[in-house]
């Protein structure tokens, strides 16, 4: 299971789509591909044109996507009084702990921002 990040979104799906590849060898790999919702705000709160957002439907349907729930919250808020400069890395962290609660890999192209997250697999750009 991966745990796809807000980086490896974009990347994947707008512009040159330079993390295309890796998307459809996650795919190929026969990888569980997760989108939380927290995810899903911030892909949906940049400038998308039609043809990403069908892109991210099909690959990644919103409907599928993983809620913040309790088990999210408290993990996350147990993440912050951990990590070093929490301030700001508050959706980074949610996002980590959807990964870490279902035992997943965060892909994410941001890996310094998760380098200090205790239990977190990591799979980055290459």
């Amino acid at each position: 299971m991966v745990v796809v990040d807000t980086s490896a979104l974009i990347d994947s799906l707008v512009g040159p789509r330079r993390s295309a590849p890796r998307l459809r060898a996650l795919i190929a790999d026969g990888e569980r591909l997760l989108l939380p919702a927290l995810v899903l705000y911030e892909w949906w709160r940049g400038p998308r044109q039609p043809e990403e957002l069908a892109a991210q439907e099909a690959l990644l349907p919103s409907a599928d996507a993983l809620p913040f729930g309790a088990p999210e919250a408290e993990l996350a808020s147990r993440l912050y009084r951990t990590v070093r400069r929490p301030r700001g890395r508050e959706i980074d962290l949610a996002i980590a702990a959807h990964a870490i609660t279902r035992s997943a890999a965060l892909w994410t192209l941001n890996t310094d921002d998760f380098a200090d997250v205790q239990g977190l697999a990591i799979i980055g750009l290459g």
